[in-house]
């Protein structure tokens, strides 16, 4: 069984490259349309398309506003997402380790008898 400190060291790790794939690979992603939108000029209802709700959030557009060079917001854009999933995925862990703690210590009926 893999010690603490080791899992620690490879989660640790793995935020690092997924940070520094955020910052760096994320401004080299190709601007073409994906592929809904392309099917959409193709078959001629792009015009029909309407911003979505957070069109106007400060993350829009892989993005972050306020930031002017391009590169620089796709990339601070992708590092607050593997942000904000690191930390809904470490409080998750969290949640269900607290858990499975509780119902590892509760006696069994064979325990108590």
């Amino acid at each position: 069984m893999a010690t603490r400190r080791g899992v620690t060291a490879i989660v640790i790790g793995g935020l690092i490259v997924a940070l520094g794939l955020a910052f760096f690979v994320s401004p080299l992603a190709s601007s073409s349309p994906d592929g809904l939108e392309k099917v959409a000029t193709d078959e001629g209802f792009i015009d029909t398309a309407e911003d979505h709700g957070l069109a106007d959030s400060p993350l829009a557009d892989y993005g972050v506003e306020g930031v002017d060079n391009e590169s620089i917001s796709t990339g601070l854009s992708g590092i607050i997402g593997v942000a904000i999933t690191f930390g809904l995925a470490l409080l998750l862990f969290g949640i269900f380790h607290v858990r499975r703690g509780r119902d590892d210590r509760e006696p069994t009926a064979a325990a108590t008898g």
